[in-house]
């Protein structure tokens, strides 16, 4: 595969209808934001999870279960580190075993183990992972970074109040009548765009492996990113543009905040629309990067 040689800065626009992107565990899992202006949040926590669900589901990671040879060679290098109930040091004494070793604090061939670590798993070839937890694997700086999704105006979550007509046990049976039912609430956000950067160094990513195929799959899982998410509590939501700049060399020929500073979301005057309900409500417009510098919106 050949390695990375570009540097690239990009724009993730997404959105939600009446649901939930990132709730907050701390705030009874009300929507994030920020206190100060009403802006919503989602972490980048939050998306770097989808684009490894996506990885892993595209590659089918689910173990060593594969009888087709073809499948099997199909998702070498491809699992995911961090991944729901996954055991760390697990995942790190693979490459432990690899090379017929036992995990030992004075390692003398870390490098090599760090450098499998990076090999196998897309995430770590990408993002990075701090492996030094017990079983010794290093650490590494990953190529592409996000930042936190921030909504174009002000969101108001809704609290919406449900009700429960099954019970668990025998005894609540009685209690489950009348205006005595189980209440619960969810919290939605009617409508909200959200726009995230993101950033993908080519000198990292010469270190991690990191290769133009990895790259048109991180593209492809942004694209993707909520089409194979779905939930009650995330209502609607889709990636509506990704905004590529993508620089002729490895360290780039401009700063990624003047590039940024190019792509304007307005609302659209003619939408009559106070506040916005839908995608339509907003117009994308992208300026000339300077030279150098090659743009490509991915819808």
């Amino acid at each position: 595969m050949s390695i990375l040689q570009n540097r690239y800065d990009f724009i993730w626009l997404f959105d939600v209808c009446n649901g939930n992107p990132n709730g907050d565990p701390d705030a009874d899992n009300l929507p994030r934001l920020d206190p100060e202006t009403g802006l919503g949040l989602v972490s980048d926590v939050c998306l770097k999870r989808k684009i490894r669900n996506y990885v892993d589901l595209v590659k089918d990671d689910e173990g060593d279960n594969y009888l087709d040879p073809q499948k099997e060679q199909a998702r070498q290098g491809y699992k995911i580190y961090v991944r729901e109930k996954a055991i760390l040091n697990e995942q790190q004494k693979k490459a432990y075993k690899y090379y017929g070793l036992t995990p030992d604090k004075n390692l003398s061939k870390e490098k090599d183990v760090t450098l499998w670590m990076c090999a196998n798993f897309f995430d770590i070839r990408a993002f990075g992972a701090v492996m030094t937890t017990g079983v010794n694997c290093g650490q590494v700086r990953g190529p592409v970074q996000l930042t936190f999704g921030r909504s174009q105006e002000a969101i108001t979550p809704l609290e919406i109040s449900i009700t429960r007509m099954a019970v668990t046990r025998i005894e609540d049976a009685e209690k489950q009548s009348g205006d005595n039912r189980t209440m619960g609430r969810k919290h939605v956000v009617p409508y909200a765009l959200y726009q995230a950067q993101g950033f993908v160094s080519a000198p990292l990513a010469r270190k991690t492996g990191f290769s133009e195929q990895d790259l048109q799959l991180l593209w492809d899982a942004i694209l993707q990113a909520f089409e194979h998410d779905r939930s009650a509590a995330r209502g609607l939501m889709a990636t509506r543009k990704l905004i590529i700049f993508q620089h002729e060399d490895m360290l780039g020929r401009c700063p990624a905040y003047k590039l940024f500073d190019l792509v304007k979301v307005t609302r659209r005057k003619e939408s009559g629309v106070e506040p916005a309900r839908s995608f339509d409500d907003y117009r994308v417009e992208v300026g000339q990067p300077p030279a150098g510098v090659s743009l490509e919106i991915k819808e």
